[in-house]
């Protein structure tokens, strides 16, 4: 009977730490918006700036401050934009327009993914670890417009949250890069 109380108390535990285990976003890859693969594990030791955009939005400006910020901290942060159609049909250009855009117009020279879900039955894996608590251990998110941005550490796990009024140039982000 001990012994099958040591099992069962065993099992319990595997179970309780599988399940409350946080995994981080260096486990994720996705294309790039070359077509190319963004391998999040690469990013270890960084910080990471994860924002959905889109090109033709009230904050398409935010381009110019995130380059700002991504040129001036290089050495210990990466900017990742996922260019997003979901909200007002604000991005609606294909992958080449896109790019196109962000370069000529913002001199882009983070990295961007292809178009993605952030939001919905299509969500990407990727914001599905950053919008749900169960799975990023820190915060649930509702991604309301372009421009949301998630902070992430240089181990790979979510820092912060901030919605698409915080700018890129903002002191709530700045301390973290300190």
């Amino acid at each position: 009977m001990k012994y099958i109380l040591s099992i069962v108390a065993l099992v319990g535990l595997f179970a309780f730490t599988s399940v409350n285990k946080k995994t981080g976003i260096h486990q994720f890859s996705i294309k790039s918006i070359e077509g190319k693969t963004i391998d999040f594990n690469k990013f270890k030791g960084k910080k990471i700036l994860v924002v959905n955009t889109a090109s033709a939005c009230g904050y398409t400006k935010q381009y110019a401050a995130l380059q700002k910020l991504y040129s001036d901290n290089k050495d210990k942060l990466v900017i990742v934009g996922f260019p997003c159609n979901q909200f007002g049909a604000q991005e609606s250009g294909t992958e080449a327009e896109i790019k196109e855009f962000c370069t000529a117009r913002f001199g882009v020279t983070f990295p961007l993914t292809t178009k993605v879900d952030v939001k919905g039955d299509n969500q990407n894996n990727i914001y599905k670890w950053l919008c749900k608590k169960s799975q990023n251990g820190v915060l649930d998110a509702t991604i309301q417009w372009n421009f949301n941005k998630f902070l992430i550490d240089e181990n790979g796990q979510l820092l912060a949250y901030f919605p698409s009024k915080v700018t890129p140039d903002s002191e709530e982000i700045a301390k973290y890069l300190k």
